[in-house]
């Protein structure tokens, strides 16, 4: 045997390739991040331009003639269960059920240094983590303000949370 025959320097190599192969596959799987169960989207959702108090205002008007409630909805695009609420919000039947009895308003909290009047006014405690939800009647009445940020950790929730939330509420 010719030991500088190409086929015999690589074929070793490519011997304790195949072998390792199965295990390397094995070991990728085991120390993989563990796939979410909802996948961050990334949209944005929360416009720091707004003008919150004239969107309330806006919502309250046509809230009352479409005899709807609002909800708002406190939040960041970088906030990572906001972005799942919204994609929750937007699935069969919340979307549905969103359109027929709510107005939404969105409100962009910056970090937690953007409209925290608006915040404090509707008694949502920011500080405690977003998103955080308020419903109001179609005349702007606070009906509810989620105060034990019972949202906060949406990606680990269902969908049919948000269903319940929104048939809870609903006008």
């Amino acid at each position: 045997m010719n030991p500088k025959h190409p086929l015999l320097r690589t074929a070793p190599l490519a011997l304790a390739f195949a072998l390792l192969q199965p295990w390397g596959q094995l070991i990728a799987q085991v120390f993989a991040p563990a796939p979410s169960r909802v996948p961050a989207t990334g949209k944005h959702i929360y416009f720091a331009q707004a003008n919150p108090k004239a969107d309330i205002a806006a919502a309250i008007e046509r809230a009352g003639r479409e005899h709807k409630r609002i909800i708002l909805d406190f939040g960041g695009d970088w906030c990572g269960d906001c972005q799942v609420l919204d994609m929750y919000l937007h699935q069969t039947p919340n979307a549905q059920i969103l359109a027929q009895n709510f107005i939404l308003v969105r409100i962009e909290i910056g970090h937690m240094d953007h409209n925290v009047d608006i915040a404090q006014r509707y008694k949502v405690p920011i500080a405690k983590g977003v998103p955080a939800l308020a419903v109001l009647d179609s005349h702007g009445k606070l009906l509810f303000s989620q105060a034990n940020k019972e949202f906060g950790h949406i990606g680990t929730m269902e969908p049919h949370s948000v269903t319940e939330f929104l048939l809870r509420w609903k006008a």
